[in-house]
Protein backbone atom coordinates (compact mmCIF):
# COMPACT_ATOMS: atom_id res chain seq x y z
CA UNK A 1 0.00 0.00 0.00
CA UNK A 2 1.33 3.42 -0.98
CA UNK A 3 1.20 6.12 1.68
CA UNK A 4 1.72 9.54 0.17
CA UNK A 5 4.17 11.55 2.25
CA UNK A 6 4.97 8.41 4.32
CA UNK A 7 2.06 9.33 6.61
CA UNK A 8 1.97 6.92 9.54
CA UNK A 9 4.98 4.93 8.34
CA UNK A 10 7.49 4.17 11.11
CA UNK A 11 11.02 4.60 9.79
CA UNK A 12 13.04 4.36 13.02
CA UNK A 13 12.97 3.59 16.70
CA UNK A 14 14.06 6.60 18.73
CA UNK A 15 14.59 7.55 22.35
CA UNK A 16 14.67 11.26 21.53
CA UNK A 17 11.10 12.52 21.37
CA UNK A 18 7.49 11.46 20.97
CA UNK A 19 4.72 13.59 19.47
CA UNK A 20 1.25 12.59 20.65
CA UNK A 21 -1.07 14.45 18.32
CA UNK A 22 -4.28 13.16 19.83
CA UNK A 23 -3.52 14.23 23.39
CA UNK A 24 -1.37 17.22 22.54
CA UNK A 25 1.82 16.02 24.22
CA UNK A 26 5.47 16.40 23.32
CA UNK A 27 7.81 14.16 25.32
CA UNK A 28 11.55 14.75 24.95
CA UNK A 29 13.67 11.85 26.21
CA UNK A 30 11.12 11.03 28.91
CA UNK A 31 10.29 14.61 29.90
CA UNK A 32 7.16 16.60 29.00
CA UNK A 33 8.09 19.77 27.16
CA UNK A 34 6.10 21.81 29.70
CA UNK A 35 8.50 20.67 32.41
CA UNK A 36 11.61 21.41 30.36
CA UNK A 37 10.92 24.81 28.82
CA UNK A 38 11.37 27.67 31.24
CA UNK A 39 13.20 25.57 33.80
CA UNK A 40 15.93 23.81 31.82
CA UNK A 41 18.85 25.52 30.16
CA UNK A 42 19.56 24.95 26.49
CA UNK A 43 22.86 23.36 27.53
CA UNK A 44 21.06 20.86 29.76
CA UNK A 45 18.50 20.10 27.07
CA UNK A 46 21.27 19.51 24.54
CA UNK A 47 22.99 17.12 26.93
CA UNK A 48 19.69 15.29 27.45
CA UNK A 49 19.35 14.80 23.70
CA UNK A 50 22.98 13.87 23.12
CA UNK A 51 23.53 11.58 26.11
CA UNK A 52 20.06 10.52 27.24
CA UNK A 53 20.19 12.15 30.66
CA UNK A 54 19.90 15.61 32.14
CA UNK A 55 23.12 16.74 33.82
CA UNK A 56 23.28 16.78 37.58
CA UNK A 57 22.84 20.14 39.28
CA UNK A 58 25.92 22.28 38.71
CA UNK A 59 27.34 19.84 36.14
CA UNK A 60 26.37 21.63 32.92
CA UNK A 61 29.79 23.22 32.49
CA UNK A 62 31.11 20.60 30.09
CA UNK A 63 28.38 21.14 27.50
CA UNK A 64 28.47 24.90 28.00
CA UNK A 65 32.21 24.94 27.35
CA UNK A 66 31.84 22.69 24.31
CA UNK A 67 29.18 24.97 22.81
CA UNK A 68 31.35 28.01 23.52
CA UNK A 69 34.27 26.31 21.80
CA UNK A 70 32.04 25.55 18.81
CA UNK A 71 31.01 29.19 18.56
CA UNK A 72 34.61 30.37 18.76
CA UNK A 73 35.78 27.85 16.17
CA UNK A 74 33.02 28.88 13.77
CA UNK A 75 33.66 32.60 14.23
CA UNK A 76 37.28 32.04 13.19
CA UNK A 77 35.94 30.84 9.83
CA UNK A 78 33.28 33.51 9.46
CA UNK A 79 35.09 35.86 7.09
CA UNK A 80 35.74 33.08 4.60
CA UNK A 81 32.17 31.80 4.95
CA UNK A 82 30.69 35.20 4.08
CA UNK A 83 27.09 34.94 5.33
CA UNK A 84 26.36 38.57 4.48
CA UNK A 85 26.46 37.79 0.76
CA UNK A 86 23.01 36.24 0.95
CA UNK A 87 19.67 38.05 1.02
CA UNK A 88 17.90 35.15 2.73
CA UNK A 89 18.94 33.94 6.17
CA UNK A 90 18.32 30.27 5.46
CA UNK A 91 20.34 30.46 2.24
CA UNK A 92 23.16 32.00 4.25
CA UNK A 93 22.91 29.35 6.95
CA UNK A 94 22.92 26.50 4.46
CA UNK A 95 25.88 27.87 2.49
CA UNK A 96 28.05 28.76 5.48
CA UNK A 97 27.42 25.47 7.26
CA UNK A 98 28.28 23.59 4.06
CA UNK A 99 31.78 25.07 4.16
CA UNK A 100 32.59 23.38 7.46
CA UNK A 101 34.64 20.20 7.46
CA UNK A 102 34.10 17.27 9.77
CA UNK A 103 37.85 16.60 9.86
CA UNK A 104 38.45 20.20 10.98
CA UNK A 105 36.70 19.75 14.29
CA UNK A 106 33.10 20.10 13.12
CA UNK A 107 32.18 16.49 13.71
CA UNK A 108 30.54 16.84 17.13
CA UNK A 109 27.06 18.03 18.08
CA UNK A 110 28.44 20.90 20.18
CA UNK A 111 30.68 22.18 17.39
CA UNK A 112 27.86 22.13 14.84
CA UNK A 113 25.31 23.64 17.23
CA UNK A 114 27.72 26.43 18.09
CA UNK A 115 28.47 27.08 14.42
CA UNK A 116 24.81 27.41 13.43
CA UNK A 117 24.27 30.05 16.13
CA UNK A 118 27.31 32.04 14.99
CA UNK A 119 26.34 31.95 11.31
CA UNK A 120 22.69 32.86 11.99
CA UNK A 121 23.68 35.73 14.27
CA UNK A 122 26.34 37.04 11.87
CA UNK A 123 23.88 37.07 8.98
CA UNK A 124 21.29 39.00 11.01
CA UNK A 125 23.95 41.43 12.21
CA UNK A 126 25.36 42.13 8.75
CA UNK A 127 21.96 42.48 7.11
CA UNK A 128 21.10 45.10 9.74
CA UNK A 129 24.18 47.09 8.75
CA UNK A 130 26.53 46.01 11.52
CA UNK A 131 29.67 43.92 11.73
CA UNK A 132 29.77 40.38 13.12
CA UNK A 133 30.31 40.20 16.87
CA UNK A 134 32.69 37.62 18.31
CA UNK A 135 31.16 35.11 20.74
CA UNK A 136 31.64 35.43 24.48
CA UNK A 137 32.70 32.14 26.03
CA UNK A 138 31.47 33.23 29.46
CA UNK A 139 27.82 33.48 28.39
CA UNK A 140 25.23 30.73 28.02
CA UNK A 141 24.39 29.78 24.45
CA UNK A 142 21.01 31.56 24.19
CA UNK A 143 22.26 34.79 25.75
CA UNK A 144 25.35 34.83 23.54
CA UNK A 145 23.25 34.31 20.42
CA UNK A 146 21.25 37.45 21.22
CA UNK A 147 24.42 39.33 22.12
CA UNK A 148 26.04 38.42 18.80
CA UNK A 149 23.02 39.86 16.99
CA UNK A 150 22.61 43.03 19.05
CA UNK A 151 26.17 43.80 20.07
CA UNK A 152 25.44 43.88 23.79
CA UNK A 153 24.35 41.37 26.40
CA UNK A 154 20.56 41.01 26.61
CA UNK A 155 18.56 41.44 29.80
CA UNK A 156 18.10 38.24 31.79
CA UNK A 157 14.37 38.21 31.01
CA UNK A 158 14.91 38.35 27.25
CA UNK A 159 17.68 35.76 27.35
CA UNK A 160 15.46 33.43 29.41
CA UNK A 161 12.58 33.85 26.96
CA UNK A 162 14.77 32.98 23.99
CA UNK A 163 16.21 30.02 25.87
CA UNK A 164 12.68 28.72 26.55
CA UNK A 165 12.02 28.95 22.81
CA UNK A 166 15.22 27.14 21.82
CA UNK A 167 14.45 24.36 24.30
CA UNK A 168 10.87 24.10 23.04
CA UNK A 169 11.81 23.64 19.37
CA UNK A 170 14.96 21.53 19.80
CA UNK A 171 13.31 18.25 18.82
CA UNK A 172 9.91 17.24 17.50
CA UNK A 173 9.68 13.64 16.35
CA UNK A 174 10.39 12.53 12.79
CA UNK A 175 9.69 15.87 11.12
CA UNK A 176 10.86 16.57 7.58
CA UNK A 177 14.21 18.17 8.42
CA UNK A 178 15.04 15.51 11.01
CA UNK A 179 14.19 12.79 8.50
CA UNK A 180 16.42 14.50 5.93
CA UNK A 181 19.30 14.50 8.42
CA UNK A 182 18.76 10.84 9.22
CA UNK A 183 18.63 9.84 5.56
CA UNK A 184 22.01 11.47 4.94
CA UNK A 185 23.46 10.01 8.15
CA UNK A 186 22.21 6.56 7.14
CA UNK A 187 24.47 6.63 4.08
CA UNK A 188 27.55 6.96 6.28
CA UNK A 189 28.08 10.55 5.24
CA UNK A 190 29.55 13.12 7.62
CA UNK A 191 27.53 15.09 10.21
CA UNK A 192 28.05 18.40 8.37
CA UNK A 193 26.31 17.02 5.28
CA UNK A 194 23.42 15.76 7.39
CA UNK A 195 22.92 19.16 9.03
CA UNK A 196 23.10 20.96 5.69
CA UNK A 197 20.36 18.67 4.36
CA UNK A 198 18.25 19.42 7.42
CA UNK A 199 18.66 23.17 6.94
CA UNK A 200 17.52 22.81 3.35
CA UNK A 201 14.40 20.97 4.47
CA UNK A 202 13.65 23.49 7.22
CA UNK A 203 13.75 26.30 4.67
CA UNK A 204 10.62 24.94 3.00
CA UNK A 205 7.47 26.88 3.93
CA UNK A 206 5.52 23.67 4.50
CA UNK A 207 7.92 22.66 7.27
CA UNK A 208 9.73 25.51 8.98
CA UNK A 209 6.88 27.78 8.06
CA UNK A 210 6.98 31.53 8.33
CA UNK A 211 5.99 32.83 11.75
CA UNK A 212 6.47 36.39 10.51
CA UNK A 213 3.03 36.47 8.83
CA UNK A 214 1.47 35.95 12.27
CA UNK A 215 2.80 39.39 13.18
CA UNK A 216 1.43 40.78 9.92
CA UNK A 217 -1.94 39.42 10.99
CA UNK A 218 -1.70 40.98 14.45
CA UNK A 219 -0.65 44.28 12.90
CA UNK A 220 -3.71 44.20 10.64
CA UNK A 221 -6.08 43.46 13.54
CA UNK A 222 -4.61 46.08 15.83
CA UNK A 223 -6.78 45.72 18.95
CA UNK A 224 -8.18 42.70 20.84
CA UNK A 225 -11.79 43.82 20.35
CA UNK A 226 -11.30 43.72 16.56
CA UNK A 227 -10.18 40.08 16.52
CA UNK A 228 -13.51 38.32 15.98
CA UNK A 229 -14.63 40.62 13.17
CA UNK A 230 -11.29 40.36 11.37
CA UNK A 231 -11.18 36.56 11.63
CA UNK A 232 -14.73 36.19 10.31
CA UNK A 233 -13.93 38.45 7.36
CA UNK A 234 -10.80 36.47 6.48
CA UNK A 235 -12.63 33.15 6.59
CA UNK A 236 -15.47 34.57 4.52
CA UNK A 237 -12.91 35.63 1.91
CA UNK A 238 -11.47 32.10 1.83
CA UNK A 239 -8.16 33.02 3.43
CA UNK A 240 -6.42 30.99 6.12
CA UNK A 241 -5.70 32.19 9.64
CA UNK A 242 -1.96 32.19 10.24
CA UNK A 243 -0.62 30.08 13.10
CA UNK A 244 -3.69 27.83 13.33
CA UNK A 245 -3.71 24.10 12.62
CA UNK A 246 -1.01 21.42 12.54
CA UNK A 247 -0.54 18.23 10.52
CA UNK A 248 0.02 16.10 13.63
CA UNK A 249 -1.80 17.76 16.53
CA UNK A 250 -5.55 17.31 16.78
CA UNK A 251 -5.66 19.64 19.76
CA UNK A 252 -3.66 22.71 20.73
CA UNK A 253 0.05 22.35 20.06
CA UNK A 254 1.68 21.98 23.51
CA UNK A 255 4.54 24.18 22.34
CA UNK A 256 2.07 27.02 21.86
CA UNK A 257 1.16 26.75 25.54
CA UNK A 258 4.81 26.72 26.57
CA UNK A 259 5.63 29.82 24.53
CA UNK A 260 2.51 31.60 25.74
CA UNK A 261 3.74 30.98 29.31
CA UNK A 262 7.16 32.33 28.39
CA UNK A 263 5.48 35.44 27.03
CA UNK A 264 3.61 35.79 30.28
CA UNK A 265 6.91 35.85 32.14
CA UNK A 266 8.18 38.50 29.72
CA UNK A 267 5.04 40.53 30.32
CA UNK A 268 5.74 40.46 34.04
CA UNK A 269 9.20 41.84 33.22
CA UNK A 270 7.59 44.55 31.08
CA UNK A 271 9.09 43.60 27.72
CA UNK A 272 6.31 42.06 25.58
CA UNK A 273 5.45 45.14 23.58
CA UNK A 274 1.75 44.70 24.40
CA UNK A 275 1.06 41.91 21.88
CA UNK A 276 0.21 39.09 24.29
CA UNK A 277 -3.35 40.25 25.01
CA UNK A 278 -3.96 40.74 21.30
CA UNK A 279 -2.53 37.31 20.46
CA UNK A 280 -4.74 35.62 23.03
CA UNK A 281 -7.82 37.39 21.71
CA UNK A 282 -7.03 36.38 18.13
CA UNK A 283 -6.41 32.78 19.15
CA UNK A 284 -9.76 32.58 20.96
CA UNK A 285 -11.59 34.18 18.05
CA UNK A 286 -9.89 32.00 15.45
CA UNK A 287 -10.41 28.76 17.34
CA UNK A 288 -14.12 29.46 17.77
CA UNK A 289 -14.68 30.55 14.19
CA UNK A 290 -12.73 27.61 12.76
CA UNK A 291 -14.62 25.15 14.94
CA UNK A 292 -17.90 26.53 13.64
CA UNK A 293 -16.77 26.51 10.01
CA UNK A 294 -14.97 23.15 10.08
CA UNK A 295 -16.61 21.06 12.84
CA UNK A 296 -14.91 17.87 11.64
CA UNK A 297 -11.39 19.34 11.64
CA UNK A 298 -9.25 20.22 14.63
CA UNK A 299 -7.65 23.62 14.00
CA UNK A 300 -5.99 25.07 17.08
CA UNK A 301 -2.92 27.24 17.68
CA UNK A 302 0.38 25.76 16.54
CA UNK A 303 3.94 26.59 17.57
CA UNK A 304 4.23 29.39 14.98
CA UNK A 305 1.45 31.42 16.57
CA UNK A 306 3.26 32.31 19.78
CA UNK A 307 6.74 31.91 18.26
CA UNK A 308 6.17 35.07 16.26
CA UNK A 309 5.01 37.05 19.27
CA UNK A 310 7.82 35.79 21.51
CA UNK A 311 10.69 36.32 19.07
CA UNK A 312 9.36 39.79 18.31
CA UNK A 313 9.22 40.58 22.03
CA UNK A 314 12.76 39.28 22.47
CA UNK A 315 13.86 41.81 19.86
CA UNK A 316 14.56 39.70 16.79
CA UNK A 317 13.64 40.92 13.33
CA UNK A 318 11.18 38.86 11.35
CA UNK A 319 13.77 37.76 8.80
CA UNK A 320 15.75 36.13 11.64
CA UNK A 321 12.85 33.92 12.79
CA UNK A 322 13.57 30.88 10.59
CA UNK A 323 17.35 30.90 11.20
CA UNK A 324 16.63 31.13 14.94
CA UNK A 325 14.40 28.07 14.62
CA UNK A 326 17.45 26.27 13.20
CA UNK A 327 19.60 27.50 16.12
CA UNK A 328 17.35 25.50 18.43
CA UNK A 329 16.51 22.54 16.19
CA UNK A 330 20.13 21.76 15.30
CA UNK A 331 20.57 20.19 18.75
CA UNK A 332 17.89 17.66 17.84
CA UNK A 333 19.24 17.09 14.36
CA UNK A 334 22.64 16.25 15.82
CA UNK A 335 21.06 13.83 18.29
CA UNK A 336 19.24 12.05 15.47
CA UNK A 337 22.44 11.84 13.44
CA UNK A 338 24.16 10.17 16.39
CA UNK A 339 21.25 7.78 16.86
CA UNK A 340 21.00 6.89 13.19
CA UNK A 341 24.70 6.19 12.91
CA UNK A 342 24.65 4.04 16.04
CA UNK A 343 21.54 1.95 15.50
CA UNK A 344 20.11 2.55 12.04
CA UNK A 345 20.67 1.16 8.57
CA UNK A 346 20.62 2.70 5.12
CA UNK A 347 17.23 4.36 4.58
CA UNK A 348 16.06 3.26 1.17
CA UNK A 349 12.27 3.29 0.72
CA UNK A 350 10.58 1.84 -2.34
CA UNK A 351 8.50 3.65 -4.91
CA UNK A 352 5.65 2.49 -7.16
CA UNK A 353 6.12 3.06 -10.87
CA UNK A 354 3.07 4.67 -12.51
CA UNK A 355 4.66 5.72 -15.82
CA UNK A 356 4.03 4.30 -19.28
CA UNK A 357 4.86 0.64 -19.75
CA UNK A 358 8.11 -0.24 -21.46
Amino acid sequence: MTRSGLEGVVVADTRLSEVDGERGRLVVAGHDIEGLAGGTSFEALAELLWTGALPQAGAQGRTREALAEGRARAFARLEAAGPGRFADGMDALRATTAQLAADDGFDTPAALTGAVAVFAAAWARVRAGGRPVAPDRSLPHAADYLRMIEGEAPTPARAAALEAYLVTVADHGMNASTFAARVVASTGSDPVSAIVAAIGALKGPLHGGAPGPVLDMLDAIGEPDQAAQWVEAELAAGRRIMGMGHRIYRVRDPRAAVLEAALGRLEQAGVTGGRLALARAVERAAEGALRAKYPDRALAANVEFYTAVLLDAVGLGRTAFSPTFAVGRVAGWCAHVLEQRATGRLIRPASRYVGPPG
